[in-house]
């Protein structure tokens, strides 16, 4: 057997590139099928919808389809009585969106008699008839299952999977987390001190509550020990942040005048264009809280900030908040501010670690 890193460096980059155009080529021919399945089980299900309203059909009809169509396809997969539920579903669901300007991508080979038929996603939706066909299957269903008849919840789900190419395990936790409710819902000032698109981007970067689930920690616990278990989970910690945020530094140092300043947490949003301060507070939110990122905010945009860089944004995250009081507190400053809660609901007993039994005591218990 030839070793590859033996032989001379050309031929070596020349397998590479055959393995990797080899690779997309897989991935373009999964997307392409995925696209003809989904566009397939689009007009499936809306010939299914028009046979339910029907009384002629009865109502066993998902089950005769079933059966016939697996005795005239034995190999095919997908016609069990389960999947044509969700292929139901799916299109009634996202059937009301329906117009008559845009085309379905054309299946090969003519599947259905209907391919080619006029319809549109509505733009306050912000996704198209294709979007619905350039994610999985299996995200379709899960997303049936969670949003119900909630156009508005999947299409969300929809939107966000494809903006951040989620697999199926991070979809399922966004929506257990109820991400659609959280998203944008911070009390911020952005639409008094931030330009209208850059404003709306903004408040969008933001969640309330931020969700902290992936953190145990004993209670009670201090403002540090929650900061150390953030910047252990950083990749997760950033997850819930959200798309677009480079990290910084923790505790970043700023000489301002004859004092040293020490940011909780310094981000960079690259759809923004602009520094993000994140301070964390274990507590209630107090108005005084304001100043001290007011000072971090102005600070970074005078010693960091260039000509390329949008206004910096700061972010105050805490335990609880009034949203009255909140929102008084950052309608009084010329500076883009935001402010969330966050929840944490993985705490263990401060005693908890002292009831765990010793290496000692499970070895004799084994024994």
């Amino acid at each position: 057997m030839s070793n590859i890193a033996n032989i001379d460096e050309e031929y070596r980059k020349w397998i590479e590139k055959i393995t990797l155009e080899y690779r997309s080529s897989q991935i373009k021919a999964a997307i392409k099928v995925n696209a003809q399945l989904l566009a397939f089980y689009w007009n499936l299900g809306r010939d299914i919808v028009s046979m339910q309203a029907q009384s002629k059909w009865g109502s066993k009809l998902l089950e005769n389809v079933s059966k016939d169509l697996k005795k005239q396809l034995p190999d095919a997969k997908g016609f069990s009585k389960t999947n044509l539920f969700y292929i139901t579903n799916f299109f009634s669901l996202y059937s009301p969106l329906e117009t008559e300007k845009e085309t379905v991508p054309q299946i090969e080979d003519q599947i259905t008699p209907q391919v080619g038929e006029q319809i549109e996603i509505g733009s306050k939706y912000g996704i198209t008839v294709q979007d619905l066909f350039s994610i999985p299957w299996g995200h379709h269903k899960l997303i049936i299952d969670k949003c119900g008849k909630s156009l508005e919840k999947a299409c969300f789900y929809v939107r966000e999977t494809l903006s951040n190419n989620w697999s199926r395990a991070l979809l399922l936790n966004f929506i257990d987390s109820d991400l659609y409710s959280r998203q944008g819902a911070a009390v911020t000032n952005f639409s008094k001190t931030l330009p209208i698109a850059t404003g709306e981007l903004a408040q969008e970067m933001t969640r309330d509550p931020y969700c902290f689930d992936f953190l145990t920690l004993s209670t009670p616990y201090l403002e540090k020990e929650l900061k150390d278990a953030l910047m252990d989970n950083i990749t997760k910690f950033m997850l819930e942040l959200g798309k677009s945020f480079a990290f910084v530094g923790r505790e970043y140092r700023l000489v301002v005048g004859q004092t040293e300043q020490f940011i909780d947490m310094l981000f960079y949003n690259i759809k923004l264009h602009c520094y993000v301060v994140i301070e964390v507070k274990v507590r209630e939110f107090q108005p005084g809280d304001i100043g001290q990122l007011s000072t971090y905010v102005s600070a970074v945009d005078g010693l960091l900030c260039d000509e390329h860089d949008n206004r910096t944004v700061g972010l105050l995250i805490c335990k609880t908040k009034d949203n009255v009081l909140a929102k008084y507190a950052v309608n009084g400053i010329d500076l883009p501010l935001g402010i969330s809660e966050y929840e944490l609901s993985k705490l263990l007993p401060d005693d908890f670690k002292g009831s765990l039994p010793t290496i000692e005591e499970i070895e004799n218990g084994l024994k």
